[in-house]
């Protein structure tokens, strides 16, 4: 009996090792395919784009000044694969999917977008995610 005891507790801990290491590696995969899929839509013209909205938007300015003091070693993340990981462990991969979705064919706005994913971070999150915006946008 106690072999027997011994066996399940031995299953049930490599079971649970194997989960863990599906969802870990899953989330990782999922955020490289997230990042390579946003690096091949924006290309120059795109990105200049963006960056000319940026510019216009008083709202978004804001958070770019905001970002531009944030001191980055209290932050829990700083580079945007990290902050993938996070929104794809927060928001998930099909909610984020939707969301671009939603905003491509406008039946979802601006503020709605920030509402939902700022119930769903930290405040630390949000500053580290305004940072790496801020970042990347000013490489």
């Amino acid at each position: 009996m106690k072999k027997f005891l011994t066996f399940i507790l031995i299953i049930l801990v490599l079971l649970g090792a194997a989960g863990y290491a599906a969802w870990h590696f899953g989330t990782n995969i999922a955020s490289e395919k997230i990042i390579e899929k946003v690096e091949t839509t924006l290309d120059d013209e795109n990105l200049e784009e963006v960056k000319s909205y940026i510019k216009n938007d008083a709202k978004v300015q804001e958070i770019m000044s905001e970002a531009a003091t944030t001191n980055p070693d209290t932050l829990p993340f700083q580079t945007k694969e990290e902050a993938t990981r996070v929104l794809i462990k927060k928001v998930g991969v099909n909610r984020l999917l939707d969301i671009q979705e939603q905003v491509q064919n406008g039946s979802i706005s601006q503020d709605e977008v920030l509402s939902e994913i700022e119930g769903k971070l930290s405040e630390d999150e949000i500053s580290a995610l305004k940072y790496v915006l801020y970042k990347e946008l000013n490489k």
